[in-house]
């Protein structure tokens, strides 16, 4: 797995003086979004790998944009990612990149495989044993982003983080 990490640094640190002229004892804010991207092989403990990136990418959240993210909400993201990453192993050939877009009101996860074939939503059936995964997605996420890209597909989710 190799992983890369991007805070935007804008100019020059990352963030901007306060609006007001404030004094530089108050803390000022980042300007862009927290961003973490880390590529899989698709090797077994690949789905473990993708949700130890997602503690860490929290991790840092928290601490640069003081985003809440409690136990549950980090649970839900955690879920998240590993029924997409499964998705993407299971129905896609395996899943080569996991993407994480941050800041202090909202989480998007991205799994980026290299099948062109848009995933099926399955209608809610509690009898079906498995295929579940798109379904309990939906459930935990506000939005649910599906694109073509050059080299396959992205599926993500917009996960909103408590104020």
């Amino acid at each position: 797995m190799n992983e890369h990490t991007t805070t935007a640094l804008y100019p020059a640190s990352g963030y901007t003086a306060a609006a007001d002229g404030a004094e530089a004892g108050r803390h000022a804010a980042p300007t862009r979004p927290l961003h973490q991207f880390a590529h899989f092989d698709g090797t077994p403990g690949s789905v473990a790998g993708a949700r130890a990136v997602t503690t860490r990418f929290l991790h840092r959240l928290g601490a640069e944009w003081c985003a809440r993210v409690p136990e549950r909400t980090t649970g839900d993201l955690h879920l998240v990612v590993s029924e997409l990453a499964t998705n993407a192993e299971r129905h896609a050939g395996g899943f080569h990149a996991l993407e994480l877009t941050g800041d202090a009101t909202h989480v998007v996860v991205t799994v980026h495989d290299t099948s062109p074939a848009a995933p099926s939503f399955l209608p809610p059936d509690p009898a079906r044993v498995g295929g579940h995964g798109l379904e309990i997605v939906r459930a935990l996420s506000r939005e649910v982003r599906i694109a073509r890209t050059p080299g396959g597909k992205s599926v993500g989710a917009v996960v909103d983080l408590p104020h």
